[in-house]
């Protein structure tokens, strides 16, 4: 019986050793920020489905309901009245459009 409390002892004292250095060495491990990883290209001279999808982060065949809170998240962000670019703020809407089915042909006004 004292043996196998003793035994019982060692493990927990090892385990718990392992767990302390375990610990340490994940306490201690270089903070990598992470980046996400966006569209490096420019705009095509004719906005396709896929160019749209890229612009509002979501998948070209998404429901309506989600490329709208895209459309408002992204627009936020880049707002004209908030310091956005007049720009940007077109190719979003045109996004929206291109993607619920609203496309009237034509390229941005810019």
């Amino acid at each position: 019986m004292p043996l196998i409390a003793s035994l019982t002892v060692a493990a927990a004292a090892m385990g718990g050793r392992y767990m302390i250095q375990a610990w340490q060495a994940f306490k201690a491990r270089p903070i990598v920020p992470r980046v996400r990883r966006f569209y490096p290209g420019g705009f095509e001279q004719q906005m396709t489905k896929r160019e749209a999808s890229l612009i509002l982060g979501v998948r070209e065949h998404s429901p309506p309901d989600k490329i709208k809170e895209a459309h408002r998240r992204v627009m936020v962000a880049n707002h004209p009245d908030s310091g956005g670019s007049h720009f940007l703020a077109s190719k979003i809407n045109e996004a929206k459009d291109m993607l619920t089915g609203k496309f009237r042909g034509g390229s941005s006004v810019f």
